[in-house]
């Protein structure tokens, strides 16, 4: 029951993982940019499993310890998005730092 957001949230961050690995094409695809990229997506994975954990832990009511309230749903997918999104995020910001920016 912990992770039923996050699975359903899945595809839609398969999708942006898809797109920051394929995206810009105008970048140089070296190896070392390919091992950063990797890098970046693993630690974004992890990110948003940690915050899954924390966010289900977090939003749980002491009153009714055993029942999920739907508060105990939204914020691990909440806190999920938002984890992989900023590490997704900043390893663009880094990346352009790094390789330079796409020629338009």
């Amino acid at each position: 029951m912990e992770y039923l957001g996050l699975i359903l949230l899945g595809p839609w961050l398969l999708i942006l993982a898809w797109a920051y690995w394929r995206f810009p094409k105008s970048l140089p695809r070296t190896v070392g940019r390919r091992l950063f990229d990797a890098g970046v997506l693993i630690a974004a994975i992890v990110v948003a499993y940690a915050l899954t954990r924390y966010g289900f832990m977090a939003a749980a009511d002491p009153a009714r310890p055993g029942r999920v309230g739907v508060w105990q749903m939204v914020a691990p997918v909440l806190y999920a998005y938002g984890g992989f999104s900023l590490v997704l995020f900043l390893g663009l910001w880094l990346r352009r730092m790094r390789w330079g920016r796409p020629s338009a």
